[in-house]
């Protein structure tokens, strides 16, 4: 059984062996990976030792001591929070070996392609096909044909590997038609536009595929229950948006409370009182988060991470707008209206402006706050679901 003392010999070894002050940080991440501390509770062989989930911080605290490179977490988050449990869950062992470890290392970046134009909050109802070919060229499954649009695609820009869901039987009801694919960015009839935001920038895009062809082997998990596997994906994305690890007085909350420090001229009894408020929330919050972890340590996160995403988003968007309601006419400067795309989306580090409109998104990424309550009201609370009158009728009979 790995253990503390077990991890901070493996990880002086790393350092030993690989001194990250002379070694390239890409060969550092790629020694780290195969020592087994990327994720230490990744399975043997794939970036970790089969060790209990807690003890990361051990090994990134060590780290960290020794001034050693990271993975760029914001820029890769999509793959280690989505794709990388899912692939390590449903994925076939060629599978896991090609793909875990670019993946982590950031070599490869990934991006999500769930969302339509008409199948937002009601993901099920997605309209993009997979058709499958008779036969592959070498006599197995055949290749699919994949045809629609995807929207809404955070870092399809910079991706290499998307994780796909497409419907491969209208004839089934829309959660038991779909199955789940890896498709390649690079392929040919892979089109990326930017979608530009309230901000000015396209972090997102949508996406059109057009005769896209992707071999059977990119295929995770069973023809037809592609919803299952994404689920998988969808719970493990809203632990990573609002279950974040973040300090005492992190993220937001911290910078509102800095500002409050060094603005003493701008202070009011009312704000006063307000930001108190959103500190005991934020704090709470956050070791809500720290109890989730702990239960992801021993198995699958659950829909307590709907709850936490829910949280997130309304925290964010009252925290930016206490924040330029306390600034007041400084809070109306923007840095840069340019139209750029960025690697990833930094609420701490821009001005309040671009806190307080990027945070109008956090209610809809990631899933709607709407839908997330419904979520936590039935499988959290035991509530009586809300009557689906489609939930047995075939795809290709519902009105559209």
């Amino acid at each position: 059984m790995t253990d503390a003392e077990d991890l901070r010999r493996r990880t002086a070894e790393l350092l030993a062996a690989h001194p990250p002050a002379s070694t390239e940080r890409l060969d550092f991440l790629r020694a780290r990976f195969d020592a087994g501390l990327a994720w230490v509770h990744y399975p043997e062989g794939l970036g970790g030792l089969d060790a209990p989930r807690s003890l990361q911080a051990v090994v990134d605290a060590e780290l960290a001591a020794a001034g050693a490179p990271g993975n760029d977490p914001g820029r890769i988050g999509i793959g280690l929070g989505m794709a990388a449990p899912t692939i390590l869950r449903f994925g076939t062992d060629e599978q896991k070996q090609r793909l875990l470890r670019p993946l982590w290392t950031g070599e490869e970046v990934w991006c999500q392609l769930f969302s339509e134009p008409g199948a937002g909050s009601d993901l099920a109802a997605l309209a993009t096909r997979a058709v499958r070919e008779d036969g592959g060229e070498d006599g197995g499954a055949g290749d699919w044909i994949v045809d629609g649009q995807k929207v809404w695609t955070s870092s399809a820009h910079l991706a290499r590997w998307a994780i796909l869901i497409a419907r491969t039987d209208p004839a089934l009801p829309k959660h038991r038609g779909i199955s789940y694919f890896l498709c390649d960015m690079t392929d040919p009839g892979v089109e990326v536009r930017p979608l530009r935001q309230i901000t000015g920038e396209a972090e997102f895009n949508e996406v059109f595929l057009t005769g896209v062809r992707i071999p059977d082997s990119h295929r995770l998990g069973e023809v037809g229950e592609g919803w299952k596997v994404a689920q998988t994906t969808l719970m493990n994305e809203r632990v990573a948006i609002g279950g974040a690890r973040i300090p005492r007085e992190g993220g937001m909350i911290g910078v509102a409370a800095a500002d409050w420090r060094a603005r003493p001229e701008l202070r009011t009894h009312d704000l006063h009182q307000r930001l108190l408020t959103l500190w005991v929330e934020a704090e709470v919050a956050r070791l809500t988060g720290e109890r989730l972890r702990q239960q992801l340590s021993h198995g699958q996160p659950g829909p307590e991470g709907s709850g936490m995403k829910l949280a997130f988003a309304r925290l964010a968007q009252e925290i930016s707008g206490w924040e330029m309601e306390f600034l007041a006419e400084d809070g109306l400067t923007y840095d840069d209206w340019t139209m750029r795309r960025p690697d990833g989306v930094d609420f701490t580090g821009r001005e309040a402006g671009y806190r307080y409109l990027r945070a109008k998104g956090n209610s809809i990424e990631g899933g709607t706050s709407e839908v997330l309550l419904n979520i936590v009201a039935e499988r959290v609370l035991g509530l009586p679901p809300e009557p689906r009158t489609d939930k047995d009728v075939a795809w290709k009979d519902l009105p559209r």
